[in-house]
């Protein structure tokens, strides 16, 4: 069994390039995108229609609905159940999304981090404005990789250090992290600045046609905004829209803009978080890949 991943930024052509290449390697697809993942989210994930989907069986779309608990566990799951299927129908397994995070999760594995209790949370907080502090006199090491700035990694620290008594350096040392999957190839669309945003601006106004607008109105109504997958890009800039904040070019506009930071971002995690790849267009990885 062969298992690759496709990275790229959104609006690149990974879908429709895992769909092609899992019908002539005769694989299965995992799909780690963020938003794929819930039903009813259709138009806004831009994930792959039924009749796309043809032919080619998909994990990780439409596992969850929009108000259910999510965390990276979950792709791990989802891993596991696509695995296990792919290697009994003596399948190959492509994993593609641009949710980068989950595929580094993979990769390296998450550290076990204990429970921590209500009175360990309420001391966290008491103690959070003198937490780089404390980091710095117990911990250099930790230190020395974050900014005194980093509430997040700072209240994380604390966490693990009153609840264990141990320094979260040596506690990860204690508690190696286990790779969910290994021996993965990897294989990285490169797309030229302005043609991204040009495919960007066409998925757009293809959302808005689909009817992005009318999708976000009954989520809202199911749902509220409270879930998590209501702040996403193109959704959240709806709920503007329909608040009366913007215009319908300005939502256009405003859901473009925030779609080419995320692309950038991506571009940027994929570049310096993952070990040197495959990196080419979308013909030149296609052809690589069925000659070898």
């Amino acid at each position: 069994m062969r298992e690759i991943a496709i990275l790229g930024p959104t609006a690149s052509g990974k879908t429709s390039l895992s769909i092609e290449l899992a019908k002539k390697l005769n694989a299965n697809i995992l799909s780690l995108d963020s938003l794929s993942i819930y039903k009813e989210i259709d138009i806004a994930s831009a994930k792959p229609t039924c009749l796309e989907r043809e032919g080619v069986k998909h994990f990780g779309i439409d596992a969850l609905h929009v108000n259910d608990d999510f965390n990276v566990i979950i792709f791990f799951e989802l891993y596991k159940e696509a695995k296990k299927l792919s290697e009994e129908e003596n399948k190959n397994l492509i994993i593609v999304g641009g949710t980068g995070f989950y595929l580094k999760s993979m990769i390296d594995g998450v550290s076990y981090k204990p429970q921590i209790s209500e009175i360990i949370k309420t001391k966290v907080q008491q103690n959070l404005s003198d937490g780089y502090a404390l980091i710095n006199e117990f911990d250099e090491k930790y230190a020395s990789a974050i900014s005194k700035n980093d509430s997040y990694r700072i209240e994380k620290w604390l966490e693990i250090y009153f609840q264990t008594g141990v320094i979260p350096s040596q506690f990860f040392e204690d508690n190696q992290r286990e790779p969910i999957v290994k021996n993965l190839e990897l294989f990285e669309i490169g797309i030229d600045k302005e043609l991204l945003k040009d495919r960007i601006t066409l998925r757009t106004q293809i959302m808005l046609d689909e009817g992005l607008i009318d999708e976000v109105f009954f989520l809202e109504n199911k749902y509220t905004r409270a879930p998590n997958p209501m702040k996403s890009i193109g959704i959240s800039e709806t709920l503007s829209f329909l608040d009366g904040d913007l215009n319908i070019d300005e939502l256009k506009e405003k859901i473009i803009t925030n779609t080419a930071r995320l692309a950038k971002r991506q571009k940027t995690f994929n570049a310096s978080q993952f070990k040197e790849h495959f990196r080419g267009s979308v013909n030149e990885i296609q052809k690589f890949l069925l000659k070898y």
